[in-house]
């Protein structure tokens, strides 16, 4: 048993502060005066869903709509649908997932003291969710989810406000984009998996928020991929990449993004940037970011819509 007389430290590892100096450049630097505010730090207006659309048609990429609803399972303490439809243009079904919150509930008697609340995540596609019929027991792609899905979200809870607690988040994947099978025939399955944790880490954000959890910021996921033309002579960075849409994908960076603190709790990049590239890791992540703040207003404009009808 811990100590309880000792000072604990923080519920989760602190990092230093990242700042992206593509907004603020030298020359604004040296303009602005001493009690003056940052423009990173100036309050921004909240996205709605229709300005995360024309976002996505201002890149010359296809839109990409997402349907949410919170309170659909009623025996949880929080619940949320999210509904991914599949781009224009294309035929078959997007991706349907579904996440349930239980707790905050006090910890078994066995378990240890612990002055923070206990997260635990549990990520598994259903059986039915793809064309190939998936095992009951979780595969190390779904266990690297769960852990993944984890970090992001403990930056954004406050642990300390529920001590000897835990709360379990439960992430269903009912049915899988129909193009996967198709990446997993070809072998690039591990791009499309920057979707699946970007699209757990909203339902997820969104269930958390319906169970009435303390947290300093609605978390929402953001996916950006560097991809190579068809000539192989010049890349492009798009969002929310499709692999079976272009040649190859270079590098892949999936966020999880808390508008209003203008943080990141979660940064999983894989892949490698080329050499003579003119795109870096910074511009990446900003991208991402960019994809994770369209995403943060499809939460708000449901949990409004939740608070609404609750009013009513």
């Amino acid at each position: 048993m811990a100590d309880r007389r000792r000072v604990n430290g923080p519920g989760s590892s602190t990092l230093p502060p990242v700042y992206d100096d593509g907004e603020l450049n030298a020359a604004s630097r040296r303009q602005r005066a001493p009690d003056a505010i940052r423009p990173l730090c100036e309050t921004k207006p909240i996205p709605t869903i229709c300005s995360y659309m024309s976002y996505h048609e201002n890149l010359e990429t296809k839109t990409l709509r997402l349907d949410l609803k919170t309170g659909v399972t009623p025996s949880a303490s929080g619940s949320a649908y999210l509904e991914i439809e599949p781009r224009e243009g294309e035929h078959g079904s997007g991706m349907k997932l579904t996440c349930t919150v239980h707790g905050p509930r006090s910890l078994p008697r066995s378990a240890p003291f612990s002055p923070y609340m206990v997260l635990s995540t549990h990520v598994k596609f259903a059986p039915f969710a793809t064309k190939q019929r998936r095992g009951y027991l979780r595969d190390s792609s779904e266990k690297d989810l769960s852990t993944h899905l984890e970090t992001a979200l403990r930056g954004a809870l406050i642990a300390d406000r529920w001590p000897k607690s835990g709360v379990d988040i439960v992430v269903t994947i009912i049915e899988g984009e129909s193009t996967r099978q198709d990446a997993v025939e070809r072998r690039v399955e591990e791009w499309d998996v920057m979707n699946v944790l970007g699209g757990c880490i909203t339902v997820a954000s969104a269930a958390i928020a319906d169970a009435g959890i303390d947290c300093v910021d609605t978390v929402s996921g953001g996916v950006a991929a560097l991809v190579a033309s068809k000539d192989g002579n010049d890349a492009s960075i798009v969002l929310d990449p499709v692999a079976l849409e272009h040649e190859s994908v270079m590098a892949a960076c999936c966020v999880a993004y808390l508008p209003n603190r203008d943080e990141v709790t979660n940064l999983w990049f894989k892949g490698q940037l080329p050499l003579s590239a003119s795109y870096n890791h910074q511009s990446l992540v900003s991208r991402a970011v960019q994809a994770s703040r369209g995403t943060h207003g499809l939460i708000s404009a449901s949990l409004s819509e939740a608070i609404g009808s609750t009013q009513n």
